[in-house]
């Protein structure tokens, strides 16, 4: 029998790195051993009540159905809504797709807007996932070096050095994963001048501790916006997000949902809608927490001899210099998972310029992260 071929672009997408980290820590856990998760960027929050009330409702009230490939009016209403009162943009419904996470709004996207040969900026380092979506469109991921010292900020003047006719699109995420930094107004500005897409990761707004996140859409309307209820709302199970998107894409990008994925789930959008009405109190008691760990684990990292320059201020992440410790952050990482039960993110996951680095996850209590910063300090006894 001959064997199927396989899509080279299939064939060139490269494992996450982070789940590598978590699965082997889930077969650690599974032969007894205790570990502290400080790899995964998953709230350790609940849902909250009345999210959880609106779906059920949704179930009770017989909500189960397909629904407009777009999503439901209510929640692109409420999304529309969202963006106007915090950034003071208008957005209409007709702009909204609802999807079913974040991912496949960025599936749809690129899909859409590259070919191959094309190239996209982005910074190095960056999500690890969004070269895969790049080269699955058959475009190319242009690495951007981004620094320790500039708080990982794109410097304007670099990307203009290398704008070509082949660049079909500037890809940003702030706060930032894995830094957890904020890009300036002033450099998002100058972004949006460049005359290409700004394709704008915004998943992480809402997770803001000092300074002020933006909108692409404050700058441009030449943008697309990628959000969601996982990081914000503690939602990760519930797969829901969305782009907003120019008018003269929306048909296209339509059709797409209408051919691969139909719709998203009813239960998840309806939901959605509670958490964009209903739980900004859940939301600042979770944002508070999380600025409680925050700050535990800059400075515990701090005097355990990690390199932090500029101080995270967003996400939930603390993207550490490592390299008085190691010149390889993936044998560090899978070193201190086996011996001292602490799982954490290499930073060569994140692109050539992560190396060095480890990231930090402080979506955790505070009592696990005190437990994995013990462990960290007697594992780092015997590596120095």
């Amino acid at each position: 029998m001959n064997q199927c071929r396989i899509n080279p672009c299939c064939q060139d997408l490269r494992s996450f790195k982070v789940m590598d980290v978590l699965e082997r820590a889930c077969t650690l856990e599974q032969a007894g051993q205790d570990i502290v998760h400080l790899q995964i960027g998953e709230p350790d929050f609940d849902t909250p009540d009345c999210i959880k009330e609106a779906a059920c409702k949704a179930i009770r009230d017989g909500r189960c159905h397909y629904t407009h490939s777009l999503g439901i009016i209510e929640l692109r209403e409420a999304i529309c809504q969202r963006y106007h009162d915090m950034y003071g943009v208008n957005v209409h419904p007709d702009q909204v797709l609802v999807t079913s996470g974040t991912s496949p709004s960025m599936l749809l996207v690129f899909s859409l807007l590259f070919q191959p040969g094309d190239r996209v900026l982005l910074a190095d380092p960056s999500y690890a996932c969004y070269p895969n979506f790049i080269r699955f469109a058959g475009a190319i991921p242009d690495f951007v070096p981004v620094r320790e010292h500039d708080g990982f900020q794109f410097r304007p003047e670099i990307l203009r050095e290398r704008m070509g006719e082949d660049v079909r699109g500037i890809l940003v995420n702030s706060p930032a994963n894995p830094t957890g930094t904020l890009i300036s107004k002033e450099v998002l500005c100058a972004l949006a001048d460049l005359g290409v897409p700004l394709l704008s990761d915004e998943i992480y707004h809402g997770l803001v501790y000092a300074g002020q996140e933006h909108t692409a859409l404050e700058f441009t309307e030449n943008c697309f916006i990628f959000n969601g209820f996982s990081k914000l709302y503690a939602m990760t199970g519930w797969r829901l997000g969305y782009v907003i998107a120019p008018k003269a894409y929306m048909q296209r990008l339509q059709t797409m949902q209408q051919n691969f994925f139909l719709c998203t789930s009813s239960i998840a959008q309806w939901a959605g809608v509670a958490a964009l009405t209903q739980a900004e109190a859940d939301v600042q008691r979770m944002r508070a927490i999380y600025n409680q760990r925050r700050i535990l684990m800059i400075n515990r990292l701090r005097e355990l001899g990690f390199g932090i320059q500029v101080e995270p201020t967003g996400a939930f992440y603390v993207f550490a210099n490592a390299r008085r410790f190691t010149a390889d952050s993936m044998q560090f990482t899978f070193d201190l998972l086996e011996r001292a039960g602490v799982g954490v993110a290499p930073g060569v996951d994140f692109g050539p310029g992560g190396e060095g680095f480890i990231r930090f996850s402080y979506a955790n209590s505070v009592e696990n992260i005190e437990r994995g910063m013990q462990r960290l300090s007697k594992y780092l006894e015997t590596v120095v």
